[in-house]
């Protein structure tokens, strides 16, 4: 099979359309269009159903659509390796981090690294774990801080540590002299969380379920500046890791009557190829968390 028609297929199933693929692509149009059909010309089978302007895979062509891809990332992987064996190095990583993680535990980190390894390009995305583990199967990063639990069985994983879950407030809450809360005290509040997604908001989700209570969540967000400020302003209250609210002012920590901790771990694909510099980063965080 003709990896070139591979990388047309896949081009067309994530645009959905036939003129922005050929224009991703930098080929005409009608040359991609007959590409398509050769394609399915050898396989004997129909990959797209063409509706209006839109192109809709089949369920064939969702079939291949997971193969081709893992083809796809795995002859990037050869190409990456065999450029190393001749001395050129990738000279990037590529890392998801969750919002706290890089803003509280990650600056140190990175910054060693690029002191000792000055020529190695850091690429840091803040997402959160649910969206790391996908790019990290599609090849998007290299490397991505993640939680072990549920862990796809296509990522592996080295343990990086274990921090406490703790309600934080405001230092003119009710609860701001308290030694602990329980999980009943804490959603009878205005929450403001991160959304779902985050292994943050999944653990609480996950205590309200099992305690049988409502969670009133007043505020949503990815950002974790506005958490801060909500917080800070006794607009509403959270539940963060400890590691960001040991060093944060006007706001009090308060841990859960039974406590909650949260295993992190940095993940890397399995079977996919990492790099010198992927491998020189992960050894490094290794030896300094």
């Amino acid at each position: 099979m003709d990896t070139r028609l591979l990388t047309y297929f896949v081009s067309i199933a994530e645009h959905k359309n036939m003129t922005h693929a050929a224009r991703a692509l930098h080929i005409a149009q009608p040359a991609l269009s007959v590409a398509i059909k050769k394609l399915e010309t050898q396989l004997e089978l129909e990959l797209f159903r063409r509706d209006e302007r839109k192109m809709i895979l089949t369920h064939e062509g969702e079939v291949l659509l997971t193969h081709a891809k893992q083809i796809l990332q795995q002859l990037d992987d050869a190409t990456l390796a065999m450029k190393e064996l001749r001395g050129l190095e990738k000279g990037e990583v590529r890392l998801g981090v969750p919002s706290i993680m890089g803003t509280y535990y990650f600056p140190d980190v990175l910054m060693a690294f690029k002191s000792r390894y000055p020529k190695l390009k850091l690429t840091i995305v803040d997402a959160g774990a649910q969206s790391i583990q996908k790019m990290l199967l599609d090849g998007e990063i290299d490397l991505g801080i993640t939680q072990i639990r549920n862990l796809p069985d296509e990522l592996d994983s080295d343990h990086l540590l274990r921090s406490q879950m703790v309600a934080v407030v405001s230092n003119e809450h009710e609860f701001s002299d308290k030694k602990s809360l329980t999980f009943s005290e804490f959603f009878s509040q205005e929450l403001v969380m991160f959304k779902q997604g985050y292994f943050h908001r999944e653990k609480l989700d996950a205590i309200c379920k099992q305690e049988g209570l409502n969670a009133n969540f007043s505020f949503e967000t990815n950002l974790l500046a506005v958490i801060m400020k909500i917080v800070k302003r006794d607009f509403a209250i959270s539940a963060l890791l400890e590691l960001a609210t040991e060093n944060e002012p006007d706001i009090v920590s308060i841990p859960f009557s039974e406590p909650i901790y949260l295993d992190i771990s940095i993940a890397w694909r399995k079977n996919g190829y990492l790099s010198r510099a992927d491998r020189t980063f992960l050894e490094f965080v290794k030896q300094n968390h």
